[in-house]
Formats: structure tokens, sequence, C-alpha cells
């Protein structure tokens, strides 16, 4: 049986890849400190996926702490979530940005390391591309950053790639993402960011259920047709389906491969603001704030490599994202208890 060790387990991506882990038939043990997650989140992702699993509550970058999940498992790969994400807090706090996400990943390797672990599919993101030169964006396109979030995911990757050409037996998959959004059908996870949300999708829903006053748009002034930001946006199923891909694909190869998780569609601000008002009956209202250091005007993904390595294709449409974003925010008004 594959037993996957899961840091960052109780977040929004990892809640959701761990059920369906779980489903697939996957063993997993879960490692969270609950910094920017809850407690409540361990219990749903038991009840959906109908089994029971051991919990650590550590911080991944405590290397005693992390050495004891590993301990006394046949731990077979890892997948690596944990870590600060907010791209304008990292602008704000960039020491703490590259300490906690550089250090965690080194952690994370040196346990690999001791118990003989080695595959690792490691969450990236499409912030590695910066501002790109053409769109869609394909593996191959310059990387750059323009915040110290995206420059953690970067320097993330070459660790990882270094690790892979030191150790000729070791896999790394880097799934790069772009703009996850949505929640589980059930509605029983999703997206609950602590404190202001960061994502567009979550601000929001909190302003449909009455948490906010209004949207924030970030910026109107981009070059883009409706001068707000165009970016990819995922549905979050459709993501985590990519990861147990992923998994057989370190199986079968060692060295590192980056890999695009993405529709090759962008949707601008706008666009996410009416389908959601459209599909939940629930007006947003609006107002245009100044744009955030870092942010780029446009951003979607050539995800043709996933297709081609992973079968995997994604099949979400925005109206399935926004609805399913507003069912988690109905059932779940104030988020996890």
């Amino acid at each position: 049986m594959n037993k996957i060790l899961v840091t960052g387990a109780a977040g929004y991506i990892g809640s959701h890849t761990c059920v369906e882990l779980l489903s697939s038939g996957y063993e997993i043990v879960a490692v969270d400190d609950f910094r920017n997650s809850k407690l409540e989140v361990v219990s749903r992702i038991k009840e959906l996926a109908g089994k029971d699993f051991r919990f650590v509550q550590a911080d991944a970058a405590d290397v005693a702490a992390l050495r004891a999940a590993f301990e006394g498992e046949t731990i077979s790969a890892v997948i690596h979530f944990a870590g600060l994400k907010a791209v304008g807090e990292s602008v704000e706090k960039p020491l703490e940005y590259y300490r906690n996400n550089l250090n965690t990943t080194m952690v994370v390797l040196d346990c690999m390391e001791r118990y003989g672990v080695k595959r690792i599919v490691f969450s990236s993101s499409a912030t590695v591309y910066g501002i790109p030169e053409t769109v869609p964006i394909a593996e191959d396109a310059r990387l750059t950053c323009t915040n110290p979030y995206g420059w953690t995911k970067y320097m993330n990757e070459q660790i990882l790639r270094d690790q892979a050409n030191a150790q000729k037996d070791f896999s790394v998959v880097l799934l790069r993402y772009f703009n996850p959004i949505g929640a589980h059908e059930s509605g029983l996870i999703g997206d609950d960011p602590k404190g202001i949300p960061n994502n567009l999708l979550p601000y929001i829903t909190q302003v449909a259920s009455g948490r906010r006053e209004f949207l924030n748009v970030l910026g109107k002034d981009h070059p883009t047709p409706e001068a707000t930001a165009v970016k990819y946006k995922i549905q979050m199923t459709d993501l985590v389906y990519g990861h147990s891909s992923a998994m057989e694909d370190a199986a079968g190869h060692t060295g590192a491969e980056a890999i695009n998780l993405g529709t090759g569609r962008g949707y601008s601000v706008l666009d996410v603001v009416k389908t959601y008002e459209r599909v939940s009956g629930v007006r947003i209202p609006y107002k245009i704030a100044p744009r955030r250091h870092g942010d780029i005007a446009e951003c979607y993904a050539d995800s043709a490599k996933a297709r081609r390595l992973l079968g995997w294709r994604a099949e979400r449409t925005l109206d399935d994202m926004c609805l399913s974003a507003h069912n988690w925010q109905t059932k779940n008004p104030a988020g996890y208890l």
C-alpha cells in the first residue's frame, strides 16, 4: 500500500488533496500546524473520505517534529504544500517568507533523505513566471518573479532540482498552479483564509455572505480588455486530481519535471464577479482600489504537458467554480468553527 506524507494537509489545497488521495486508495500521514487552517478540517477530511488516518500537529520546518511524523511509517512519497502563501504579505514580510518557505522544504528533504523516501510532488505556483512575455504560458517560459512569495517558489524549485541532480534515484514533480478556486462539491471543505482574504473568490463569497461590505477590485488600469487583471482559474476538484497522477508520474522517472495545471483560458476579475452574481443570485458590490505591488496583469497556462504526461485536463467551467464556492460559503457562513 502506498503511504503518502502530506505537509500543509489541513490547508485549502492540502485538504482537498487528502480527500482525493484517500478516495483513490492511498494511505496518508497528514502534517499541519494550523497556522493557516483549523483542526475541524481534519475531521471533515475523514468524513468525506470515509477513512481514518494518522494526523500529526507539527510545524514542517521543525526537524524533530517532522522526523517524528516519518518515524515508524513506510512512506513512499511526499506531497509538500506547507508554506506561507500571500503575495501582498510577502512584500511586507519578506524575511519571514524566505525563512519559513525555504527552511520548510529543506527540512522535508532532510527527513526524506534520512528515511529513504525518493519521490516528492511540490506545490509550486505560476508566480515563478513573473510577468510573462506571452500567454498562455508553457513550462519552458522564462522564469522570474515579481514578489518574495514567488521567489520562494522559484528558489524551492531550484533546491529540489539540485537534490534530484545529487541523488540520481530521486524524483521530483513541480506542479505549477494558476489560481485555484472553488470548493468540494459537498460544501464540507473550502477556502477559509484567516483575516482579510488575499485571493479573489473567498473575498467575493465573504461579501455574498455579509461578512464583508464590498469587494476591493485591485487595479483597473491593467492593459487588458476590461482593465482588470486576467488570470487563469482552476476548479479545486480538478486541481487535486492532478496530484494522484503526479504521484504515478514521479514513480516512472528520476530527476525533476515541471508541469502546469491549467485550462489555457484566463478570466478577468469582473468576469468572476459577474459569473458569481449570475449563478448565486447575489449582488456583489465592489470598489476600485490600487493594485497590489507584485501583481501582474495577465497570467494563464498552457497545459498541454499535463495532458501528455499525466492524462489530466481541467473539466469544470467558471460557473462550476463559482457555484461550488457559493455552496461552501452558504453552508459555512462563518467558515470553519
